[in-house]
Order: C-alpha cells, then sequence, then structure tokens
C-alpha cells in the first residue's frame, strides 16, 4: 500500500479531548523518568514494525530501526537529498549505453557476527532482495538484471533498462548488506525478528513494546556518540505526548498530532524542552479521477485547482505545521517547479475558478457535483475535506458543490483503483528520494487512450487513471538522461503539463516535529525522515 502513500498514525480528536478532560494521565508504560546520568538515548514513537527483514520491510517502522543498523551503498549527505558513498567508496562508474554500473566496495568491514563484507555478499543481498518476494522486492526487482561480484570489492549491476534514478535507489533502507551467514535466499525466506548488517549498531532485544540496540564495536566508520539507544513504542500519540512531558523519553515526535506538537511547542517558548523542525518529503494531495463525471472535463479539474487556498487549508488542519506544496515534487528536489501557484495563484483565484465552471457549461440551478472521499480513520484527512467543501461553499457561489464521505482504509485503499472514488485525499511517503519517485508512480500509463484513460499503470493505482503519451515520453526520457541539466529541462515540461491537465492536486508538503529533553544533542533527521540514532548525545 505504501504505493498510496502509508499513512501516518495520529490520535483521534475524541483521543485529544479525553487528554484534555484527564489532564496529565500517564501510560503505564513509563514510570520512572530517564536519568540524566544515563548515556543511552531512550526514543518513543507508535511506529510498531512489522518486521526486521531488509527484503520485506516496507513501513516507516520497521524502515527506521533497519536504517540506524545497516549501511547501503550510498546514503544521504544529512540535510540534503544528494547521495554520498557508504559501503561504496565512489559513485558508480556508468557505461555509456546506461545499464551498466560498477562500484568499489570498502574493505575492512565486517557484519555483526564477524563475517567479512565484500563484493559477493553485497551481490547476495541484492538478489535475496529481489528473490525472496518480499513487499519492496519490484524496487530492485522491475529493474535490476544482475549483481555481480566482478572482483572481491568490486560490485558489478547491470540493469534491464536505463534509470538514471538507479544510485539513489540505492540509498533506500531495505537495500542493505546483509550476513550471507545469517540470510537465506528463496522465496519467503523472512527472518523478522532478528538482524545483521554492518551499521554502527547491533540488535540486543526485540520486544512487543521495546526494542534495544547496543554499539557495534567493531563498526568500520564513525563511532556512535551515545552508548546505544532504546526505541519504546506506545499505542498512541497520547503516550508519546505524557511520556515526554514526564521526562521518561529523550526524543519524541513520530506520530503526535497537530494538537499536541502545538502544546509542546508553547513550553519551548518557557524552556521546558527543544523542539526540532525538518522539511518533510511526504506530500499530500488530491486524487481526481478522470474518468468521472464532471471530473471528466478539464476545465472543472482546472476549477478545483484554481479554488483552492492552501493557506486556509493547512492553517485550520495542521495549525501551519506544513509548506503549501504547487507541485507533486517537493521543493527539496531543485527541479522543483511551483506550477500551481503560477497557473492558479499562492492563495487561489475564486474569479478564475468561478468562470471555468461557466465555461464548462454549470451554473447555481445546475452546478457540479463532485464526492471527495477521505479515510475515516484519519482525522487530518476527515478534517481536510472539511475544510475543502467550506471553501467551495463559501466561494464558488453555488457553481460547485462538494460532498465528502469517509471510509476506512483499508477499503479506500482496495476501492481507489477500480475507479471507485471521484476525488479523493491521499499521502505519498517516496520509496527513495528522487524526483522520478514523485512522478513516474503516478503520471506514467503502459497501457490507455486519450478517451479511455489509463487502463493500466501507475496513474491506476492511485486513483487518476490519468493518461498521456507526451507525458509518458517525457517520464521515460528522463529516467534515460545522465545530464542532471537537461533532466531538470525535462521535469519543468512534467510538471508544466501536470498543471494544465491537472490528474492531482498538489496540497501540502509535510514538516516533521521532533522533541528532544535539554541536554540533549545531535537530534536530526535524513532526507527521508528517519531519524539518525548515531549522532544523538546527552548531558
Amino acid at each position: 500500500m505504501r504505493r498510496f502513500g502509508r499513512a501516518k498514525l495520529v490520535i483521534s480528536l475524541f483521543c485529544l479531548c479525553l487528554l484534555l478532560a484527564v489532564g496529565s494521565a500517564f501510560s503505564p508504560q513509563f514510570t520512572t523518568p530517564v536519568s540524566a546520568n544515563d548515556s543511552r538515548i531512550t526514543i518513543g514513537t507508535t511506529n510498531k514494525p512489522r518486521t526486521l527483514d531488509p527484503a520485506d520491510a516496507y513501513e516507516t517502522g520497521s524502515l527506521g530501526l533497519i536504517y540506524n543498523m545497516s549501511d547501503r551503498l550510498y546514503t544521504y549527505k544529512v540535510g540534503s537529498t544528494e547521495i554520498e558513498p557508504q559501503l561504496a567508496t565512489a559513485l558508480p562508474k556508468i557505461s555509456a549505453d546506461g545499464l551498466t554500473y560498477t562500484m568499489p566496495l570498502r574493505q575492512g568491514v565486517v557484519f555483526h557476527d564477524g563475517t567479512p563484507f565484500n563484493a559477493k555478499a553485497m551481490a547476495f543481498s541484492l538478489e535475496r532482495f529481489i528473490k525472496n518476494g518480499g513487499k519492496p522486492a519490484f524496487l530492485l526487482g522491475d529493474i535490476v538484471e544482475s549483481a555481480t561480484a566482478t572482483g572481491e570489492y568490486e560490485l558489478t549491476i547491470k540493469l534491464k533498462k536505463q534509470f538514471a534514478a538507479f544510485p539513489s535507489l540505492l540509498a533506500f533502507a531495505g537495500v542493505c548488506a546483509v550476513s550471507p551467514k545469517a540470510y537465506e535466499i528463496g522465496e519467503g525466506k523472512f527472518t523478522p525478528n532478528v538482524f545483521i548488517g554492518t551499521g554502527p549498531y547491533k540488535l540486543v532485544n526485540f520486544a512487543t513494546d521495546k526494542i534495544q540496540f547496543d554499539v557495534f564495536d567493531r563498526y568500520w566508520g564513525k563511532k556512535p556518540l551515545n552508548q546505544g539507544v532504546t526505541v519504546q513504542i506506545l499505542s498512541s500519540g497520547v503516550n508519546i505526548y505524557n511520556a515526554f512531558r514526564k521526562k521518561s523519553i529523550d526524543v519524541a515526535g513520530m506520530s503526535m498530532d497537530a494538537d499536541q506538537i502545538r502544546s509542546l511547542q508553547k513550553n519551548v517558548e518557557k524552556g521546558d524542552w527543544q523542539a526540532i523542525a525538518n522539511n518533510g518529503s511526504v506530500i499530500s494531495f488530491m486524487a481526481v479521477n478522470r474518468n468521472q463525471k464532471p471530473l471528466d472535463n478539464p476545465l472543472v479539474r482546472q476549477a478545483i485547482a484554481a479554488m483552492l487556498d492552501r493557506s486556509i487549508v493547512l492553517e485550520r488542519v495542521l495549525y501551519g505545521q506544513g509548506q503549501a506544496l504547487f507541485s507533486m515534487v517537493p521543493n527539496t528536489f531543485d527541479v522543483y517547479k511551483p506550477v500551481f501557484r503560477e497557473e492558479y495563484g499562492a492563495n487561489g483565484n475564486v474569479e478564475k475558478a468561478q468562470k471555468l465552471l461557466k465555461q464548462a457549461g454549470f451554473t447555481r440551478e445546475n452546478p457540479a457535483k463532485v464526492e471527495l472521499w477521505y479515510r475515516s480513520n484519519i482525522p487530518t484527512t476527515g478534517l481536510t475535506a472539511v475544510v475543502i467543501k467550506a471553501i467551495a461553499n463559501k466561494t464558488m457561489d453555488g457553481l460547485l458543490q462538494i460532498q465528502t464521505n469517509g471510509i476506512d482504509s483499508t477499503s479506500f485503499y482496495k476501492n481507489a483503483p477500480q475507479g471507485v472514488y471521484p476525488l479523493s485525499l491521499v499521502e505519498w511517503y517516496p520509496d527513495f528520494l528522487d524526483p522520478d519517485n514523485y512522478v513516474q508512480p503516478f503520471l506514467q500509463c503502459e497501457k490507455g487512450t486519450p478517451e479511455k484513460g489509463c487502463e493500466k499503470g501507475g496513474s491506476v493505482s492511485q486513483g487518476s487513471f490519468y493518461y498521456n503519451e507526451n507525458m509518458n515520453q517525457l517520464i521515460e526520457a528522463q529516467r534515460k538522461e545522465q545530464d542532471p541539466a537537461k533532466r531538470k529541462q525535462i521535469f519543468a515540461q512534467i510538471q508544466e503539463i501536470l498543471a494544465k491537465d491537472v490528474p492531482y492536486i498538489p496540497l501540502w508538503q509535510e514538516q516533521d516535529y521532533l522533541f528532544a529533553q535539554n541536554g540533549v544533542k545531535g537530534v536530526k533527521q535524513d532526507a527521508s525522515q528517519l531519524l539518525i540514532y548515531s549522532g544523538i548525545t546527552k548531558n
């Protein structure tokens, strides 16, 4: 379900009211404050891991843990979407046809079980990722032809087709090195409760509510600045909120809702603790089904895009805890072009929206009627739907009527590819950090026609059924283009078409908030919004 975007756990409004009513009711999971003299770091989260096997991990709860216990061939520079070598010692050498990538590997690295790391071990890890058939297997399986040790410390990967973003894909947390002695290759052969990699931490305890890491004393790179990490799994954002206020955890975040974040921010001003804001790579948007009336008319899609005032949505839904987004590609990439702002205005264009609806033939007596669907178990989506409906009622002079409908997440993800929803609210958590991952899964169509829309492809899975042959050609062109400047020009064209065809309407780009006790330092996330444990210290 990650291709729809994996929704973060958020607390319901009822639970929030209950929290306020009972005061600082404290979760029984925490009874003792963390000692200031304890050099281990305690982190609170609601992201419960399903598995620790990197060949099957496809959720934030799992990937965040794997990321901190592992090394990949490449990783993201802190605070950047730019990759740098990790287990590789240099960026790959790419063949003239763009299909063969050759990488020199680091020497002197060992796995947590003492097995030496080399090119054969890395090739084994990649082969296992593909052949074991886990949830993320398609990421490499669709692209990689083979991974071979062409020297003791040289790895050669051959692709099935050109893919300029391939090095960024190799920074995905699950595409890490695992010990050949501890794992097997074979369909469904997973080890969900153990992890043996090469990273700075090794797993010492994996329980339902607590996961403990110790520093790996044979780590090849920079040693962690703390003496280990304990990740406490809590059942809700309320419990994180209370545990942090009671100083039972050092670092909090990861699935508190906007009200709780706002409450903690007020105490930051008093000096009670610290807040760390990070620009996120997760985007929220509306998927527009071009096969449903009246959205089959591009004028109606454009009118909804023109009507939208993102500043109102952000303030009323997230209390300003986010950034207005004017493209499906977030501003963390230099190819970002705010095409919806250029086309429809920073805060919407009511006059243009009304004009477009009238041009499409709608009147007060015969308004355009559109259903907007949201996931009822995700409170932010329900509130977003209410706000968008209110904007339409206030500004469209009766020309547009939006009806809001809620449904549970499981049913939503099942029904969306069937074309059930005219307009729907969705998030996207990227698989890897390249603008391609915000374009190809949404806009490319393998089979379709202008009349019927897409019948097979990414836009089907997202529920928009968008088809544009020119768009298909541009997506393929940027995937093959190795020149960054030329690739940027292609992305500009893609985004300009996006704003005119309106198969999606971008809403906001998430801003993550982490909170740390006073004396805790080095709290940072990588570009994919995974918390980096190794740099966290406390007095």
